[in-house]
């Protein structure tokens, strides 16, 4: 499964943990992804159920509002798919198992910052980070008043727990921080790393860590957990720094003294170097028993390549656009995936250039023609000059390269071929490149976007065709509940209005789980 599941609209945040199982081939189906381009919108007081099967992965995911800026509204959660019981862990089992959110956050409100974007104007310097939902921490008197609520994790002395760190922000890399705890590095996205200490780590917008941090510090006081912005010039977000706080059981006192120090922000190389330390444990087991390793992306031929090159927002027709190779997505009124299934002509082309053309911007509905069963490479090109992090639906891919200037053919000399992590959101530095490999072994139709969630909004995505040209049972065909809208919106029967609340935290069922139903109840009205 991809390691986002874009809900279109909740307002309960869940947090689901879920036990891989062996079943059909791939991670998720293409009905279930809850983007415009597969899904129509969930009606205002509507029920609708996801189904996927859990396979292939494991780890740390989070799922959110897709449409409309309403992830600024929250409405996130996180998803934790574990190891079957008889794949051991490669690693300790911890004593605790803790999800932290961290995020920008605006006291505009999803539709005011909307509407910012839509005439050109910057998000800014937000008005605080929080962490999950909360802070800061009053570490500095003169900066925050008193009264704020902010997060406390309570911790037992000389145990280990596994963090799982996920930025849910809009546009804003943040720098994750423990004060004098070491954070050891176990998986991203859906794979087992190789297990290395760092003291911080870059985690860019949808991006998903998880950490084993042991309790080995005294207990004279509480320490620091510190999210703070990365990558940002002005002395304004000196001020927007999120801070929690890790309470051992036998603690003597607060927290106390400077946040610990983050990155060097004048050292450009620091963070492109701790993303390529990250590798894939190839010896590890994951969903299956096999190693990882065992997927030898570097003896495969690529079949497909397109070089993606991003610019910043600009007019086109008079409204501000965001491109891919200078297209910005127009979202159809009849999402692709049924335009597909019904044989509807004229909603999309299949045209997606896999370069940048010599000619004007322009607004369209055209899709990447990918080849069932082919190797693409991929490569993102920011010409921005901010961080950009892109994300593909339904699959992971191999992060194999990255570095500064503009990627030529000799650049592919410079790729990891053995041990690239396997992830689904990978980021891209502003004046640099990015270089992921994946196999298209899942068909559907596949969203591929900016997570950046203003470059989104302005038409910074795509979407990949994977047909399986022969008849078999590789896809899952169109679910019982599908929704109708668009030119289908005729076949669309009525729902009762009611609003449901499930209670449960969490779903896990080893002797039994096969997939997942995840029941959504949805208060939208204000949404709109």
């Amino acid at each position: 499964m991809s390691s986002m599941i874009g809900l279109f609209l909740t307002s309960q945040l869940l947090l689901l943990v879920i036990n891989s199982r062996n079943g059909i081939q791939h991670r998720k189906n293409s009905w279930q992804d809850g983007v415009s381009g597969t899904n129509c919108p969930i009606p205002a007081g509507w029920n609708w159920t996801y189904e996927f099967q859990v396979k292939d992965q494991i780890g740390s995911f989070f799922y959110f509002p897709s449409l409309n800026f309403q992830r600024a509204a929250g409405g996130y959660g996180g998803i934790i798919i574990n190891n079957r019981d008889v794949i051991p862990l490669p690693f300790g089992m911890p004593e605790g198992d803790i999800t932290v959110f961290i995020s920008d956050w605006y006291t505009k409100s999803h539709k005011r910052l909307r509407k910012d974007v839509e005439n050109g104007v910057n998000l800014g310097v937000p008005d605080g980070i929080v962490i999950n939902g909360l802070g800061p921490y009053r570490y500095d008197q003169t900066l925050f008043k008193d009264g704020i609520v902010y997060l406390i994790i309570n911790v037992e002395p000389g145990k280990t727990y596994r963090f799982r760190v996920h930025n849910v922000g809009i546009s804003t890399s943040l720098n994750f921080r423990i004060q004098n705890h070491n954070l050891l590095l176990v998986e991203t996205e859906g794979s087992y790393t190789v297990q290395q200490n760092y003291s911080n780590m870059d985690i860019h917008v949808g991006q998903s860590y998880s950490f084993l941090v042991t309790m080995d510090q005294n207990a004279s006081n509480d320490y620091y957990i510190v999210a703070s912005p990365r990558f940002v010039n002005s002395s304004d977000w000196a001020k927007v720094t999120g801070v929690a706080i890790l309470h051992y059981s036998n603690s003597q006192g607060p927290a106390s003294g400077p946040l610990p120090d983050p990155p060097n922000d004048y050292d450009t190389y620091f963070s492109m170097n701790q993303a390529r330390s990250i590798r894939w444990n190839v010896s590890a087991g994951a969903a299956r028993p096999n190693p990882q390793g065992s997927f030898k992306y570097g003896q495969i031929t690529v079949t497909d390549v397109y070089v993606i090159l991003n610019r910043p927002a600009e007019l086109i027709d008079g409204k501000w656009h965001t491109t891919l190779n200078g297209i910005s997505y127009l979202p159809p009124s009849t999402p692709l995936k049924l335009a597909q299934q019904f044989n509807i002509p004229g909603v999309y082309k299949l045209d997606f250039p896999n370069r940048l053309m010599s000619r004007p911007p322009k607004v369209d509905t055209s899709i990447i023609n990918g080849t069932f069963k082919g190797f693409m490479e991929i490569i993102f090109q920011n010409n921005d000059t901010t961080v950009q992090s892109y994300h593909l639906d339904g699959y992971a891919f191999f992060v194999v390269g990255m570095d500064f200037g503009v990627w030529t053919e000799n650049s592919r000399g410079t790729y990891n071929k053995w041990d690239g992590v396997a992830r689904s959101t990978t980021q891209v530095f502003p004046g640099a490149w990015t270089a992921i490999l994946v196999s298209l072994d899942n068909a559907g139709i596949w969203n591929l976007r900016a997570q950046n969630l203003d470059s989104w909004y302005l038409g910074q995505e795509a979407y990949v065709s994977v047909v399986n040209p022969e008849v078999d049972q590789s896809e899952v065909p169109l679910p019982e509940n599908a929704i109708y809208c668009g030119i289908l919106s005729s076949l669309q029967k009525d729902q009762a209005q009611r609003v449901n609340f499930s209670g449960a935290t969490s779903i896990s069922d080893s002797s039994k789980t096969v997939f997942i139903l995840v029941i959504i109840s949805l208060i939208v009205h204000s949404f709109r």
